[in-house]
């Protein structure tokens, strides 16, 4: 199934209007009573502060959110707003470009820009530079805002940064001791916040927080840690999960499995046909042959041959008769001498012979006079003294016919050749003196099954080696895989990351250990420095980050 026909599927089941934990739902706000202290705080520390301002939280906290808010809360005719996103200029010369654009400058230099501010201010306009996914941009690009931020006399614009706790390290260390800027870090959701943020996603859907009941809501609240990024994440993949279940549950209630309507039309069709093919061949097995008398060549006088129709007729010495249904004259039979001998069935059970199957059938010697069948006794040319020849059944466990000649032959056995001789002993029963041959045991070679194949993407050997089952704590997520790098140099070996794909744009999710469960996981994130633990780590398992390395 692709991924169109499962998201067709997942709002059919629910009867979604949109997907409601998509990562862009327009006109979605969810400010929970910690968010809104936050957002007061940047308008306060806008007008009142000289420092560069920065907003932190690990991917998907709600940052991008914030900063929504805050362009959407400010007076439109008291404040210019530049808002972009680092992802697409992460360097300082594109950084200043998107500033001079965003202002009208043809010159991007920082002198430039600064007097534009400061035109702008004399109109009574401030400038708010608001940049998001702020951890994409490298060092120079950090230290041009800082210095744009610092502005000059003429003015300044009040700088925004909304990015990953990863940026706060590296502002600290251009900072240089000095107070440059001024941090704000985002908290997770209680669990009530969590429930009213899943409210308030699904009643925009069209649906109501009915659909998850209160121990799904605690578990996505535990599995996300109230980070909203991971509720949707997490949500989505719950209700998906209860899908799934309840069709499985009504497949095996029903017929196991549903196909569209002209296969199942199609298949009707082909059973009727069956059908009625099998009564056919049943009603023409049913129907009575018509009987058929046979003379056998051996020079003695045949009886009479009886009518199957008319059972009181008799031989009126013109020979046998066979009557057919729908002819009105008897056929006679032909000649003996211009036949050639047959031998009906229940004449040949009668003298103890059966059908002539190739496989266990005896070859008569080559002989000028044809041989000569009989029920009743061996031909005059054997002697009294010819010892009696068992007859040899095949491995099919159906009698073989016995044909003699005018001179007692040798007898080929299907198990070992034996002759005949005068001396000999009665032959022993027929059942022990040819046994069936065995077949020969073909050896077949095992068919090895293609060895499953290895994790692709950007997923290291070491996430693709590792149980499905067990947890990793995600520490963070960013944007430049130099600055993942740098951070799992810093910490240690038990670091690692990988890379994915979100909204079009990679990231790289750092990751720390391998836990059996959860619990283990859980516990591990107070052992982890303090500056690790800010981020804010949650469990994740191992299965979910090799699907998300693999869905690039």
């Amino acid at each position: 199934m692709t991924s169109l026909h499962a998201d067709e599927a997942f709002l059919g089941h629910y009867q979604f209007s949109h997907d409601p934990f998509a990562a862009r739902v327009p006109g979605f706000k969810f400010f929970p009573a910690q968010r809104k202290p936050v957002l007061g705080q940047l308008h306060h520390l806008a007008r009142y502060s000289q420092l560069l301002l920065v907003v932190s939280g690990p991917q998907g906290s709600g940052k991008t959110l914030l900063r929504q808010a805050l362009v959407a809360s400010t007076n439109k005719q008291a404040v210019h707003s530049v808002v972009f996103s680092a992802r697409g200029a992460s360097d300082a010369g594109g950084v200043m470009r998107q500033i001079a654009q965003g202002l009208n400058v043809q010159q991007s230099d920082a002198r430039s820009l600064l007097s534009q501010v400061a035109q702008l201010s004399l109109t009574g306009q401030e400038v708010y530079l608001l940049i998001d996914d702020a951890e994409a941009l490298d060092t120079d690009a950090l230290d041009a805002l800082l210095a744009l931020a610092a502005g000059n006399a003429e003015g300044r614009p009040h700088v925004f940064l909304f990015g990953e706790s990863a940026l706060l390290p590296r502002l600290e260390l251009l900072a240089d001791g000095e107070e440059r800027f001024h941090a704000i870090e985002l908290d997770p959701y209680s669990e009530e916040e969590t429930r009213d943020y899943l409210a308030q996603r699904l009643d925009g859907a069209g649906q109501g927080i009915e659909l998850l009941n209160d121990e799904q809501i605690a578990d996505i609240h535990m599995q996300s840690a109230g980070w909203p990024g991971a509720i949707n994440q997490v949500a989505r993949e719950t209700l998906i999960e209860a899908m799934l279940a309840n069709r499985g549950g009504a497949q095996k209630a029903g017929v196991g499995f549903k196909l569209p309507k002209k296969h199942l039309l199609a298949l009707v069709v082909v059973a009727i046909a069956v059908g009625a093919a099998w009564m056919m061949q049943g009603r023409s097995k049913s129907e009575p042959e018509a009987p058929v008398a046979a003379q056998l060549p051996l020079g003695t006088a045949p009886a009479p041959a009886v009518d199957a129709t008319n059972p009181q007729a008799s031989a009126d010495g013109k020979g046998p008769a066979v009557e057919f249904a729908g002819s009105t004259q008897p056929l006679p039979l032909p000649l003996v001498g211009q036949a050639q001998p047959v031998i009906r069935e229940p004449l040949a059970q009668a003298s103890g012979l059966g059908d002539s199957d190739d496989d266990g059938a005896i070859e008569p010697p080559a002989s000028a006079t044809p041989p000569t069948v009989t029920s009743m006794a061996p031909p005059q040319g054997a002697t009294a003294s010819t010892a009696p020849v068992a007859p040899v059944v095949a491995p099919a466990t159906k009698p073989a016919p016995i044909t003699t000649a005018p001179a007692a032959p040798t007898v080929a056995s299907a198990a070992k050749p034996q002759s005949v001789t005068p001396a000999a002993k009665p032959a022993a029963p027929a059942a022990t003196a040819a046994k069936p041959a065995t077949a020969p045991v073909i050896p077949v070679a095992k068919v090895e099954k293609p060895a499953a194949p290895a994790a692709s993407g950007s997923a290291s050997g070491w996430y693709a080696s590792q149980a499905g089952g067990n947890y990793a704590l995600q520490v963070l997520g960013t944007g430049s895989e130099s600055a993942a790098q740098a951070f799992i140099r810093a910490q240690g070996a038990d670091y690692h990351y990988f890379k994915k794909t979100l909204n079009g744009k990679p990231l790289y999710v750092v990751t720390y250990g391998n836990f059996p469960n959860r619990a283990a996981a859980q516990a591990a994130i107070k052992t982890l420095p303090a500056k690790v633990q800010a981020a804010k780590p949650w469990p994740k398992t191992f299965s979910s980050i090799q699907q998300e390395a693999q869905a690039r």
